[in-house]
């Protein structure tokens, strides 16, 4: 039996990298899928090839996420799992050369995807008594990457979103996680693939992103961890830094006010 046996599962940008890898292995773990992919042609093919069902959608448009929650419930009779993965990258490092475009472009796959889509399938999984999301941030949610900074602006935002809904979701019997790999070998990396390869960089196969989502949704690590996904290490929940508390008057080293 496969630990997602009887689960109900809906993958974002899952016609290709880590959405296909984790698509696999969810069917392979006995769930019944829903893949949700602005690109049609591969979406369809991948369908078929694991027996799951396909819905075009632009996660960043909230209409089109009726339509992936509906394809699961109507297909397979509810919801248990979503893995909100969809997700680009800028490429633009210089702010000044950032267009409208792109800002919205970038901001609506990674952001809007991720908060869209959990206002979308909450209802749904708690419709079934409970279950699980996970969300694709990166290294970049935790550092910064200066590369691409609104790439890294909006993984740090998904980081705070699943941080900051843990608590309320859990009350719903909703764990939720992110998964926050490094440079994992997979389509989204672009022309940079080639150099990094010839350079003998570590890249992360994104079979092993995909068993952390698993790890995430059977629910191995607390809800609301961000999880680190590094070549050649286990994927441990990152450890999040406490800050300084405020001082009250009279405290050594604070003067009352006035003073």
């Amino acid at each position: 039996m496969g630990a997602l046996d009887g689960k109900v599962a809906i993958v974002t940008g899952g016609a290709s990298g880590i959405g296909l890898a984790t698509a696999t292995r969810m069917v392979a773990e006995g769930a019944s899928l829903v893949i949700a992919d602005i690109d049609d042609g591969a979406g369809k093919a991948v369908a078929a090839d694991l027996g799951a069902r396909f819905v075009r959608a632009d996660v960043g448009n909230p209409d089109d996420w009726a339509n992936v929650v509906a394809e699961a419930e109507e297909a397979f009779g509810g919801l248990d799992v979503a893995y909100l993965n969809a997700g680009v990258t800028s490429q633009e490092p210089d702010v000044t050369k950032l267009s409208d475009e792109l800002y919205r472009k970038v901001m609506g796959a990674n952001v809007d995807g991720v908060v869209f889509g959990t206002r979308a399938v909450v209802p749904a999984i708690e419709r079934r008594g409970g279950g699980a999301i996970v969300a694709t941030a990166s290294l970049a949610g935790i550092i910064a990457f200066p590369p691409d900074p609104l790439y890294t602006a909006t993984k740090h935002a998904v980081v705070g979103f699943v941080r900051s809904l843990a608590p309320q979701l859990e009350a719903k019997g909703i764990r939720i996680n992110a998964v926050c790999p490094g440079i994992v070998d997979t389509p989204l990396v672009g022309p940079a693939r080639v150099r990094l390869k010839e350079a003998g960089f570590p890249m992360i196969p994104p079979e092993e992103i995909a068993a952390a989502v698993l790890s995430c949704v059977l629910g191995e690590v607390d809800t609301g961890a961000c999880v680190v996904c590094q070549p050649g290490r286990n994927p441990v929940p990152y450890e999040f830094g406490q800050v300084p508390g405020p001082r009250t008057p009279g405290a050594a080293g604070v003067r009352p006010p006035g003073m």
